[in-house]
């Protein structure tokens, strides 16, 4: 009989996320995009783009993270998780649902549960981490396309213990910036820009004209296969498109300035980003007294940027595949998607250890 295995997923408000596991070794993951604020209807779109993948997943054993239920296609986060539960109840044969310090719950269970459910993929990430981490004191540092989260952890434990997104918002350990979708007036009311030998600082547009996706495909730091959400003007996901997208948060058109000096605009952007992130970090850091040695665990389609969080003599590792093994037979690509999709592939692994 050909031995089950563990499928885990992380349903987001913009992607779904899924990851293959064998007695702890990642076999495959990969992402979808799932516009689910547009309703269940992408979710269920998503899951059968899955299926086409993995045409055996109704003979496999799944466990399941969310962030999705808070979009505003439901009326509230408990109603989102009731109702995402429910798609994957019908879909998936007894997903188990991962509900942080509650344990597991099926998705009959799933509403009742849902405070510990509903935005818990962080967990997942977080508690896998400091697992494979006993000995070490650091925070994970998960960028993603619309996110960042920031979650020290010491001696095998997550540190802390707030759990709903507010508190986390609160505490600097959720950051809502990411490297794909996030507006770029969210970045920065006021931006430097240097053209024809002239440097100066100028007020942003407060409008969806680009996103940091522009940025990071201008910096060349973005991989394609990551950016799987339509440029803000429905344009060309392209340099000469990302570059028309920027010059209009300043009130200009591409071919006001060189290419040049449209890539140095981007790398300011990219600053402002940093020295954002830097700060929240330091609050992180400075709430749970961690000090020197520090190591940075990076995850995320953005993890390109962690090493530069980093201060001197700190480490950085990668979650994927520093800390995740990669079977053998595994696809190419599976590493790089499996530090994209790193909830997915930590549920999957609390699952099956907890269960095996």
């Amino acid at each position: 009989m050909p031995e089950r295995n563990v499928i885990g997923w992380d349903i987001g408000g913009a992607h779904v996320k899924a990851a293959r596991l064998s007695r702890g070794a990642l076999l495959d993951a990969a992402q979808w995009p799932c516009a689910l604020w547009k309703g269940v209807a992408e979710l269920e779109t998503a899951l059968a783009a899955a299926l086409a993948r993995w045409p055996d997943l109704a003979r496999q054993r799944h466990a399941v993270t969310m962030t999705g239920e808070m979009v505003d296609a439901f009326a509230n986060r408990e109603d989102g998780v009731r109702r995402i539960a429910r798609v994957l109840g019908r879909a998936l044969p007894q997903p188990r649902f991962f509900a942080g310090d509650a344990g597991w719950c099926g998705a009959l269970e799933a509403g009742a549960t849902w405070q510990h459910i509903a935005s818990a993929n962080w967990l997942a990430t977080a508690q896998h981490t400091a697992c494979l981490l006993q000995d070490s004191q650091g925070v994970l540092v998960d960028i993603g396309s619309t996110t960042t989260d920031l979650i020290p952890f010491r001696d095998g434990r997550v540190l802390t213990a707030h759990r709903g997104d507010a508190l986390r918002l609160e505490h600097s350990e959720l950051v809502y910036q990411g490297v794909v979708r996030t507006p770029l007036c969210a970045l920065a009311q006021r931006i430097g820009w240097q053209h024809a030998g002239r440097a100066t600082e100028v007020n942003v547009m407060n409008e969806f004209f680009a996103t940091t996706a522009d940025v990071y495909r201008l910096t060349g730091e973005l991989d394609a296969a990551h950016d799987q959400h339509p440029a803000a003007d429905n344009g060309a996901k392209d340099a000469a498109g990302s570059r028309a997208r920027l010059a209009r948060m300043i009130g200009l058109d591409a071919r006001d300035a060189t290419d040049f000096e449209w890539h140095c605009f981007a790398q300011g952007w990219r600053a402002a980003q940093l020295t954002e992130l830097r700060q929240q970090l330091g609050r992180v850091l400075a709430a749970h007294a961690l000090h020197a040695p520090v190591r940075l665990v990076g995850a995320g389609c953005g993890a390109f940027l962690v090493p530069e969080l980093a201060r001197s003599g700190w480490c950085h590792v990668n979650y994927a595949p520093d800390l995740v093994r990669i079977a053998p037979q595994a696809p190419a690509d599976t590493a790089a998607w499996a530090q994209v999709c790193a909830p997915s592939v930590a549920v999957a692994a609390l699952f099956e250890k907890e269960h095996d």
